[in-house]
């Protein structure tokens, strides 16, 4: 796992550094004449070099050695008489319309293959680089991990970093997967943020995009259109073919690349419910991706956003765990009651959230609503561990019309009754960046587009969520942010010095508490979905947790350990002896307000953690 290893009969494509120069290689289906173009730092050109059929290799593939062509390089590809970037760049230092660079690392490794934990050890800790510091850089998030630790977070999730168009952006438009993002700073500065996490004892994910490519960019169809297929079509045109070698390699090499010669950890897996294999030939590119991992790298995680709620995605498909967005929803109506878009599927109220807890995800083969077709299998005998929980993350925050987090819509004092939850539960969760002190700042959504394809995006965005009424009334309309306005990328950028402010402080000594509790709680840290029982009394979500010595009925033994949460979301009190507690010892381990008292009523927008040792 020390460096990248393909094992295709076929070159290696791209810019490698080889004895005294650089190695070039190129799949095109389109062009007669292939050639490598060299230019200096001043974008003088420095030679030209045809490439020639590689010896053994299918048609298509040429390659070229280049003496002098070191590490620095800049160059193109020219087919026939067009200059191209190369979609396989390690390093576009002037963007994705510009020459790529051969760039060899030079980064020493110091701190070990990874961090090796189970899943369901993990807390997940999702952030993006351009705007989780005020740098904007991958030094800026390593300057920033031991904050993680302090925390209590095990896994920091990377949002995309593959090279995409303009100087800002979330990253889920990458076009050159190849390549980091240039703004962000060089590849081996992801290396070192990669390293320095390891040493600190923190995972490290990364977000990767295989269901489409971003519209700006996209050079892969220049050299053949067997990348795309137009009988599959998506919001940014024709489809990945993953019935072509040519693009199944193209993403299997790519994931290789990141775990091996960046050693991520893992990879979450943008939509899979967007990716489509028609050949599966003679396995899903997610089963043959899966299994690439599982031989290659042992350990190494893959979770999907997936919104079908299928539980063969892990039992045969391979994968680790899944984003579960129905926990999300459930929460979001219960504490707001919105009913647009997508909520208008979810029941506001704690039966929602106890049945949602219950099966892991609410709909198991109902008909949605929105669709008006049946969405969802059981999730019956899936882990605790396979299902990933959030009350934020990206997309929800930042597909909202103003990027606001849910604070905006709360109080401070619900806030941390969600959160409670939200870490009691043996689900995997994840914390969006800055959701831990209730950061002030939005999430928008921001781009750096060419002028007309910005104006493009940001119509297919309206109309995309047409359906929340923030992005169809006119006068809601009118207050959006310009996507393409700095001023929004920079308003969404964390303002750390928040942590030491007001609630901010509470909100913050809240989270370290409860994650503290995830790792050293003789229950909690034992996750478990046979030993979960969730249900709603009135107003008042009751959650239990036990041991494996704990049980029910008559073989109930007197050491058993339970943890009992109790969750009021409505107005008013409510007595503690109404909800059911079991005869006992009772005492107060976390009231969500930080609180030291514990009487005999439960508060509304509250959250009460007890230890319960049953008689």
């Amino acid at each position: 796992m020390t460096g990248f290893k393909n094992p295709s009969p076929a070159p290696l494509l791209g810019a490698r550094v080889a004895a005294g120069g650089a190695r070039f290689g190129v799949y095109t289906t389109t062009a007669r004449r292939c050639a490598v173009r060299l230019y200096g730092p001043e974008g003088q050109v420095l030679g030209t070099h045809d490439l020639a059929p590689a010896a053994g290799a299918v048609a298509g593939h040429y390659e070229v050695e280049v003496p002098g062509a070191g590490h620095g390089t800049l160059y193109q590809f020219v087919l026939d008489d067009r200059e191209l970037p190369d979609p396989y760049a390690r390093f576009l230092p002037e963007g994705v319309h510009g020459p790529a660079m051969v760039y060899e690392s030079r980064y020493v490794w110091r701190h070990g293959e990874g961090v090796a934990r189970p899943l369901s050890e993990h807390v997940l800790y999702e952030l993006h680089v351009g705007t989780f510091t005020e740098r904007g850089t991958y030094a800026g998030v390593r300057e920033r991990l031991s904050d993680l630790v302090a925390l209590g977070v095990t896994t920091i999730e990377i949002m995309p970093v593959a090279a995409f168009s303009g100087q800002r952006g979330w990253g889920y438009d990458g076009v050159a997967l190849y390549a980091p993002f240039a703004p962000y700073g060089e590849p081996d500065e992801l290396r070192r943020l990669v390293d320095e996490a390891h040493r600190a004892g923190l995972a490290v994910l990364l977000d990767v995009v295989y269901n489409h490519f971003g519209p700006s960019g996209n050079y892969l169809t220049a050299y053949s259109p067997d990348y795309f297929t137009s009988a599959v079509r998506n919001a940014w045109g024709d489809a990945p073919n993953y019935a072509h070698p040519a693009m199944r390699r193209y993403v299997l090499d790519n994931a290789r690349y990141w775990l091996g010669e960046f050693r991520f950890d893992g990879l979450r897996l943008d939509a899979t419910h967007a990716i489509t294999d028609p050949n599966q030939a003679p396995r899903h590119i997610l089963r043959e991706l899966a299994d690439e991992v599982e031989r290659r790298f042992p350990g190494r995680l893959l979770i999907a956003e997936d919104d079908r709620n299928e539980a063969k995605l892990v039992r045969e498909t391979g994968l680790d765990a899944l984003w579960a967005d129905d926990f999300h929803h459930a929460v979001r109506v219960s504490l707001t009651h919105e009913r647009d878009g997508y909520y208008a599927a979810y029941e506001p109220g704690p039966k929602t959230i106890a049945e949602t807890i219950e099966g892991g995800w609410l709909y198991q083969g109902q008909i949605y609503p929105p669709r008006g077709e049946p969405r969802g299998s059981s999730a019956a005998g899936l882990p605790a561990e396979a299902f990933v929980y959030c009350i934020q993350n990206h997309d929800q925050i930042g597909n909202r019309a103003l990027g606001d987090r849910l604070t905006e819509s709360v109080s401070i004092d619900a806030y941390c009754a969600a959160s409670t939850l939200l870490l009691f539960l043996p689900m995997t969760p994840l914390l969006f960046m800055g959701q831990e002190w209730a950061a002030s700042s939005p999430f928008q959504y921001f781009t750096d587009h060419e002028e007309e394809l910005g104006h493009a995006v940001s119509a297919g965005r309206r109309e995309e969520f047409k359906h929340f009424r923030a992005f169809s009334d006119p006068a809601a309309r009118a207050r959006i942010p310009d996507p393409q306005a700095e001023e929004t990328f920079l308003r969404s950028r964390l303002q750390w010095s928040e942590r030491s402010q007001g609630e901010h402080v509470r909100v913050l000594a809240l989270h370290r508490q409860l994650l503290a509790l995830r790792r050293k709680d003789p229950v909690l840290s034992r996750p478990s979905r046979e030993r979960l029982e969730a249900r709603a009394d009135g107003q008042v979500l009751v959650v239990r947790r036990w041991n494996e010595a704990g049980s029910t009925g008559a073989r109930a033994k007197a050491h058993a350990e339970e943890r009992w949460l109790l969750v009021h979301f409505g107005p008013g009190t409510v007595p503690l002896s109404a909800l059911g507690l079991p005869d006992g010892q009772t005492r107060l381990l976390l009231r969500s307000d930080l609180g030291t008292d514990f009487g005999d009523h439960l508060p509304g927008d509250m959250a009460f953690l007890l230890a319960v040792s049953p008689i």
